[in-house]
């Protein structure tokens, strides 16, 4: 039976309501945390993108569930060397309930600071040199690196956990997939495919974690639920690269006017029937998934949490 966990989104909410919602999930009966790690919001619609390690530090007080970064991107906007600090500090502070979930990143993010947005396999090579030099840093030892992508001189860390930090690879294709395979401490994704999970554990990720995560609208009225999804998330619903290479909010702004409603009442579950949300969470059960995480995208937050706590969850506890 995977663990069922809740997807905090940095896009969308402040600090303070991050942490209320973190509060709320616990007392729910939601067994961890992922949290996005935004420069941007997706569009000004969402309105928020707040530090992400600020917040981490405030859960770490506020919560006792385990908590994981659904992802950092540790290679353009920032060095590897910093991020291993920030997630070495976290795990510290939340005595080792700390997971350092990786990916490559979208331009979105990434590209602030002016520097080029690298081709997919690039972003790769980038991210594995990346995940070694973090590696090396958690140890606590002085590290000297001078790599293709990446120079680090007499770095150290000197606040480290007893244990280094697990480093969870996101992927949504084939090569991202047999990286996280081959040097990732889990797997990370948002499709519920069993063939994804496979390949995963045949190219070398064995028994190791596997993550997915989903988003919902929660609400009374699914056709509010529906145009709520479409106003704030309808960037969900873009093919192929988009989400990787368009460079801003406007950007995204402008291509999702492609998105209808139509297309996100057949792609994401809104409203309040139980078994169309206990069906959505079961299809990663179904695929082999270790853990699940959801997030509610609409405005009723309570009304979520209580639905979830006294429907949802415990019929998927039951593996029904």
């Amino acid at each position: 039976m995977p663990e069922y966990g809740y997807f905090l989104s940095c896009e969308q909410y402040g600090p303070a309501e991050l942490i209320e919602q973190a509060r709320m999930a616990e007392q729910a009966g939601f067994q961890s945390l992922w949290i996005s790690d935004h420069y941007h919001p997706w569009n000004d619609a969402q309105g928020q993108s707040p530090f992400v390690w600020s917040v981490i530090g405030a859960l770490s007080e506020a919560v006792s569930l385990p908590i994981e970064t659904a992802v950092t991107c540790p290679t353009v906007r920032t060095h590897p060397a910093v991020v291993a600090q920030a997630a070495a500090t976290s795990a510290v502070m939340t005595n080792g309930r700390f997971r350092l979930g990786v990916g490559s990143g979208e331009a979105l993010n990434e590209h602030i600071l002016g520097d080029a947005w690298p081709p997919a396999h690039i972003r790769l090579e980038m991210l594995e040199e990346a995940i070694q030099i973090m590696r090396h840093l958690f140890t606590g030892e002085e590290v000297n690196h001078h790599g293709p992508h990446y120079t680090v001189e007499n770095a150290r860390l000197y606040t480290v956990p007893d244990e280094p930090v697990p480093i969870d690879i996101s992927a949504f294709g084939p090569a991202a997939t047999k990286l996280a395979a081959r040097v990732g401490d889990g797997f990370i994704t948002m499709m519920p495919e069993e063939s994804m999970v496979e390949q995963y554990r045949k190219g070398g990720g064995g028994g190791k974690l596997v993550s997915g995560g989903t988003k919902v609208c929660y609400d009374t009225d699914k056709d509010e639920a529906v145009r709520t999804v479409h106003r704030l998330w309808a960037n969900e619903q873009l093919p192929g690269e988009l989400s990787q290479v368009l460079p801003s909010p406007k950007h995204f702004e402008q291509a999702q006017t492609l998105v209808t409603e139509d297309m996100v009442r057949e792609n994401r579950v809104c409203g309040d029937d139980v078994e169309e949300h206990v069906a959505e969470l079961k299809q990663f059960a179904d695929a082999g998934f270790d853990a699940v995480y959801v997030n509610q995208i609409g405005p009723d937050l309570r009304g979520f949490f209580d639905f979830y706590r006294t429907k949802v969850l415990p019929q998927l506890q039951q593996g029904s």
